[in-house]
């Protein structure tokens, strides 16, 4: 990254300047506040390393307009006094985190390889992003919600498999989305062009199921009154998604297994070869490791589909993402100007969805249709959404689910009434902070924004 050190203490600045430089960084100094605003006009940098004591202007004036310049540039500021009130001081104006003098070199690495791997996260995105627009492709809220660490994750990992040949599985609950990140991923591939064909595995009729997916000849069999192309062979050239892979009856598997391994089919009441040029990505809300073991899934069809494996979050670990998904989906629905209160919205994110994102949808669709006013109050939501059902009390889920969501309401609570101070939520938890760090990267949970 290109790091700006800001910090009057000549041997400070050049401690810190060895350190990055040997680390690979490229490290520019400022010896003030004034000297730093007016290198970073004509400078990009990725990071600033601020101290928040300096003659003329402080850290924090500093931060603020380096802010007004790039509002994007990261900052840790450093302190030699590292109390509650300058944490919470320097994370309210906007620095992502803060460090006590002496700077623990090793913390510093970790909280720079933090940044380094939110920033290439970021750049995944805006690739993303970039790439749907050039091509017009609309409709899909996917590619701008992604406000959650969660959903980052998700959109910089099929960034980088898009253009890959690789079979990729999609796991995830249902409604968090499969679908969508199966046609993301095709948009995003050299395949683009070609047909996106979806195979729902579930729904398909054992006696039909290799005519449907390898297509049959003229009299293969009673009702055969012309031949049929496959959806395989209709599928060249572009990708195949076969959505719920874990119905897929065991009898069928091997069928399926070796047109995936010889990329070849045969069309029924024909032994004639045809060659097949398709992409696979699957879908499913079963454990298939767990099929596997019971014997349930083939192993060898387990491995095959899964190449490359994304997992997506349910909603309720990615709260940050519903204020936006609410947007797009009231731009979606409402034939008229529609907003909805601060209550309702509080209301809305607190609900746990057991449907995730498509129950949301269903929601802000029927909430807008049964509304007249042009805003929607908390009274307004259907009544399951305004009781504030939980995961636990609806006795849904299996124990080890329902546990997990209590254990992450009530941190995410405890944060909140601390305002984010990590400290004072552990102290309040009866956890250390250390605990407290590692179940908020375990939970994706992110502060909101206001």
């Amino acid at each position: 990254m290109k790091i700006l050190i800001v910090d009057d203490e000549a041997i400070q600045r050049e401690l810190l300047r060895g350190f990055l430089e040997n680390s690979g960084h490229e490290v520019m100094e400022a010896e003030d506040g004034e000297q730093a605003i007016a290198i970073f006009r004509d400078e990009p940098f990725d990071l600033v390393l601020l101290d928040q004591k300096m003659p003329g202007i402080s850290g924090e004036e500093t931060l603020e307009q380096l802010k007004s310049i790039n509002p994007m540039v990261r900052c840790i500021m450093i302190t030699a006094f590292g109390t509650v009130g300058t944490a919470v001081n320097v994370m309210k104006m906007g620095a992502d985190d803060f460090l006590e003098k002496p700077v623990d070199l090793e913390r510093l690495d970790g909280k720079i390889a933090e940044i380094e791997q939110e920033i290439g996260i970021e750049r995944d995105i805006d690739d993303v992003r970039t790439e749907l627009e050039a091509n017009e492709v609309a409709g899909l809220p996917i590619d701008i919600v992604a406000e959650s660490r969660a959903m980052r994750h998700v959109i910089a990992l099929v960034r980088r498999v898009s253009p890959t040949p690789w079979a990729v599985l999609i796991n995830g609950e249902t409604g968090t989305g499969k679908e969508l990140i199966a046609r993301l991923i095709h948009l995003l591939s050299g395949r683009k062009d070609g047909p996106f064909v979806e195979i729902n595995c579930a729904t398909i009729p054992e006696n039909l199921f290799e005519s449907e997916l390898f297509g049959h000849e003229k009299g293969a069999f009673t009702g055969a009154t012309k031949r049929r192309i496959g959806l395989f062979e209709a599928a060249r050239g572009g990708s195949i998604f076969l959505d719920e892979i874990g119905e897929l009856p065991i009898q069928l598997q091997p069928k399926l297994l070796r047109a995936l391994q010889e990329k070849r089919i045969t069309r029924v009441g024909t032994n004639d070869e045809i060659e097949i040029d398709v992409r696979v990505i699957a879908a499913t809300n079963r454990n298939l490791k767990t099929m596997v073991e019971q014997d349930s899934f083939r192993e060898d069809l387990y491995y095959r589909l899964n190449v490359f494996e994304i997992t997506l979050p349910p909603l309720r670990n990615r709260k940050e993402d519903i204020p936006k998904l609410v947007e797009f989906f009231k731009e979606k629905y409402a034939i008229r100007q529609i907003t909805f209160s601060k209550e309702a919205m509080n209301i809305l994110i607190k609900y746990p969805y057991p449907g995730n994102v498509r129950e949301l949808e269903h929601i802000v669709q029927r909430t807008i249709t049964l509304t007249r006013s042009s805003l929607i109050r908390a009274s307004d939501l259907p009544p399951e959404v305004r009781t504030g059902e939980r995961l636990i009390a609806s006795g849904k889920g299996a124990l080890k689910e329902r546990l997990k969501a209590v254990e992450r309401e009530m941190i995410l609570s405890a944060l909140e009434r601390a305002d984010w101070v990590q400290t004072r939520a552990a102290e309040e938890l009866g956890i250390s902070e250390r605990v407290l760090r590692y179940k908020i990267e375990k939970h994706g949970l992110k502060r909101l924004k206001r």
